[in-house]
């Protein structure tokens, strides 16, 4: 099947840190989202995916198609957003736009305007005018008005209101209507991720640590309370724990497994809860568990 980018075996070196051997795909359709603290390498894949940076070793193809600088049409396919939103700041939003149209073959000024409309996006004003949020909205019109099938997504709501973030999540939905199109989204706010990604991918130190469907891990993790009147053993799928007296609380990645042991051992009053994507991604950000990328 075709992938929407594959990385193969990608390293990019920088004196103080190194991102990677890095592999990793993702297939049209779908919402990855990309989870790592600051310094992780999130910014530093985009780069090297996007042709900012050149990576050390390693291949990079988007639909197929290899990021050869020299050969640059593969970049018609990609929509970029990152944190900062750069422009012709003495031109108008609308000037910037036609400004970018001329690169894209498939640009639609009609798609343009329709976007900007329902972001209430006032396009006669000159960009360094514009407002934080409406900033990150000529941005996405930037990147979405050419119709990519692979949209790169750089913590674009970093510093927006909550009000913002819902309009463009809302776009972002329905640019995943059509199957063809899939979204690479990498930010700290986690709610967002809860409501867009179908997978998720952890990075850690210029590694990934774990891949796994958003439904596989709100399935499986729990937290688990429970009255246990003798020393507690490592469980099954434990990751975190808590203690007074003889009443726990644990942290459990595969909550089946942990509760058949805990009431193999006798365990009394097992009550669990399940978590939310916030609450298990810090867990495993935490190194609550490493599980090799899919």
């Amino acid at each position: 099947m075709e992938k929407a980018f594959h990385f193969k075996n990608v390293v990019k070196r920088y004196p103080e840190f190194q991102l990677g051997p890095l592999s990793l795909e993702l297939e049209p359709g779908v919402v990855l989202g990309y989870i790592g603290p600051n310094g992780s390498g999130k910014t530093t894949t985009m780069h090297c995916l996007t042709g900012l940076v050149k990576a050390d070793q390693g291949e990079m193809y988007v639909f197929e198609r290899r990021n050869d600088p020299n050969k640059p049409a593969w970049k018609l396919d990609i929509g970029y957003v990152g944190d900062v939103h750069v422009f012709y700041e003495r031109w108008s939003g609308e000037k910037n736009l036609r400004f970018l149209s001329q690169f894209y073959p498939n640009w639609s000024h009609e798609r343009a305007q329709e976007l900007a409309r329902r972001f209430n996006l006032p396009l006669n004003k000159r960009a360094k005018d514009l407002s934080s949020g409406n900033r990150v909205k000529l941005s996405l019109i930037s990147a979405l008005a050419h119709s990519p099938r692979l949209l790169l997504l750089d913590e674009p709501t970093s510093g927006i209101d909550p009000v913002v973030r819902t309009e463009v999540l809302d776009v972002l939905f329905e640019v995943l209507e059509d199957g063809d199109r899939a979204i690479f989204y990498s930010t700290h706010i986690l709610s967002d991720i809860s409501r867009l990604a179908d997978e998720l991918a952890f990075l850690d130190n210029g590694q990934v640590m774990q891949r796994s469907a958003k439904d596989d891990l709100t399935d499986t993790w729990r937290k688990i309370s429970f009255r246990l009147d003798k020393e507690l053993v490592p469980l099954e799928a434990m990751v975190d724990r808590k203690q007074e007296g003889n009443d726990y609380q644990v942290i459990s990645s595969n909550f089946e497994a942990t509760v058949q042991h805990l009431r193999e051992l006798g365990a009394e009053n097992i009550r669990e809860n399940r978590m939310t994507i916030d609450e298990i991604a810090v867990q495993i950000l935490k190194g609550g568990i490493h599980v090799a990328s899919s």
